[in-house]
């Protein structure tokens, strides 16, 4: 029943308003996106608001929330193949720069 439980908090969305170039924009995403964003973030010395205005300016599709999921999930990609000692992943999406 607990391994249950914490599937549903996983699963549940949060809706965040963040401000994108001057401009108050409500994201909503799973509590695991938005720490993998800070995360991220973190890690570029940047602030969450600023590397989604960063993503959202070379973003090609229509939809904010899934291009955030892509670039999370093509910037761990990255990180595995290196961990493991192969080249990149493919992706039609944003490559994730280097941390």
């Amino acid at each position: 029943m607990e391994r249950l439980e914490r599937t549903k908090l996983q699963r549940r969305s949060y809706k965040r308003s963040i401000n994108i170039n001057g401009h108050p924009t409500s994201v909503s995403l799973e509590d695991g996106f938005w720490g993998a964003l800070n995360e991220i973030a973190a890690s570029r010395n940047v602030r969450v608001s600023d590397l989604v205005a960063t993503i959202n300016r070379d973003r090609r599709h229509a939809n904010l929330t899934s291009v955030l999921r892509l670039f999370i999930l093509e910037h761990f990609r990255v990180l595995a193949s290196r961990a493991e000692g192969t080249s990149e992943f493919s992706s039609s999406t944003r490559k994730a720069p280097p941390p």
